[in-house]
């Protein structure tokens, strides 16, 4: 545990809310599961208003805004990937404004840290209105999303002060890859025994982050350190990783006021590389799950863009998988986590990209708990 004098009165030794609920991590993801996962049963009960639904639906819509849509995208290729099921992600603002959904019979699922989110709260409404069954995930009981939903799943996150999301975010994914699960036995797309061992490599996650997370905070210190005065960032993912450069960078907008956009790998070449100078620091996820032939393709091709940056004097701050060698070699600065089957690795990686962000913007003197113009929860349009 940090040993930081506390300067917000609070009785811990955290000087900041976001910082302490970065720490609060490994345990509320573990509750997370507690709570929805019993004797390798998914959601026991928590679906039984909307089966009929279940066993029916073509298509599962998400509606979320800001980081709880970033979980939203990397919940969509969860699901697709685990299940079969075709996912779209909506930004919920947008959803009320789109055409209803002909010929197909979805599921809408919405996402909120606070329940109250006016516009997941209308999008919800909307799809209630055009007979549409829908999921609520929210970090909070008892709010409008969850008593007006047709099932809701609760995270395991308990109260986050801070504005910036982070415990409420990694929870939202861990019930995002508990569904890809549940949505894959309920459809006969994995055995009994397959998804027990998915389970297993959940479980473990926990420990894995409360291992880790010292060495991630005192790297984060040493990297926001060197960059931040930088007033521009560039996150890149690939895959289910793009989420993360999108909830990485939101996180450093958020809180360092410094802007910073997240990009698929792939789309560097396609207008950002104009960017790339030697005082663009350039945040790459490159881990890769060495079993997975897929993961490791994307993560060949992810270094070959790291190659590219180098060229172009980039400084790259990287997050690889515990071992890797060659990132090490082309990076300036390298966050390790520990080795995970792809789909789990998001939950891993976004949590040095949140301490870097806290960093950064502790370092340039910003309130982090409490940054200019925004709100807990945007409860009006």
């Amino acid at each position: 545990m940090p040993t930081d004098k506390h300067t917000n009165g609070s009785s811990d030794n955290f000087a900041h809310a976001m910082r302490r609920e970065i720490y609060e991590q490994p345990d509320a993801i573990a509750r997370t599961i507690e709570k929805h996962l019993k004797d390798d049963i998914i959601f026991p009960g928590e679906l039984q208003p909307i089966e009929g639904a279940l066993l029916t639906f073509e298509k599962l819509i998400i509606a979320a805004s800001g980081s709880s849509r970033h979980a939203g995208l990397a919940g969509e290729i969860m699901i697709e990937d685990l299940s079969g099921v075709a996912v779209d992600v909506e930004y919920a603002s947008e959803y009320c404004y789109r055409s209803t959904h002909a010929a197909v019979d979805p599921i809408v699922m919405v996402i909120t840290q606070s329940g109250e989110t006016a516009d997941t709260i209308a999008a919800q409404r909307e799809a209630l209105t055009r007979g549409v069954k829908t999921i609520a995930i929210s970090n909070v009981p008892d709010t409008t999303i969850v008593r007006e939903a047709g099932a809701a799943l609760i995270t395991g996150a308990g109260p986050e002060r801070s504005i910036p999301a982070t415990k409420s975010f990694t929870t939202q994914v861990t019930i995002l890859y508990l569904m890809a699960l549940f949505l894959a036995r309920k459809r006969g797309r994995m055995t009994s025994e397959v998804t027990r061992s998915y389970l297993k490599h959940l479980l473990r996650l926990p420990e894995a982050i409360e291992k880790n997370l010292s060495t991630w905070d005192g790297l984060a210190e040493e990297f926001g350190q060197v960059h931040f005065p930088a007033e521009k960032f560039l996150y890149l993912g690939r895959g289910v990783h793009y989420a993360i450069a999108r909830e990485g960078a939101l996180k450093l907008k958020e809180i360092s006021y410094a802007h910073a956009e997240g990009y698929p790998v792939g789309e560097l070449k396609h207008g950002p590389n104009a960017l790339v100078d030697e005082k663009l620091p350039v945040v790459v996820l490159a881990t890769s799950d060495r079993r997975d032939p897929d993961s490791v393709l994307r993560y060949r091709r992810t270094l070959d863009v790291m190659k590219e940056v180098r060229s172009r004097r980039g400084q790259l701050v990287t997050v690889a998988t515990d071992g890797d060698q060659e990132v090490g070699a082309i990076a300036d600065q390298v966050f390790y986590v520990p080795a995970a089957p792809e789909l789990l690795l998001p939950i891993l990686e976004v949590i040095p990209l949140q301490l870097f962000a806290y960093h950064v913007a502790v370092k340039k003197g910003y309130d982090v708990d409490h940054p200019r113009n925004l709100v807990k929860a945007v409860v009006t349009e």
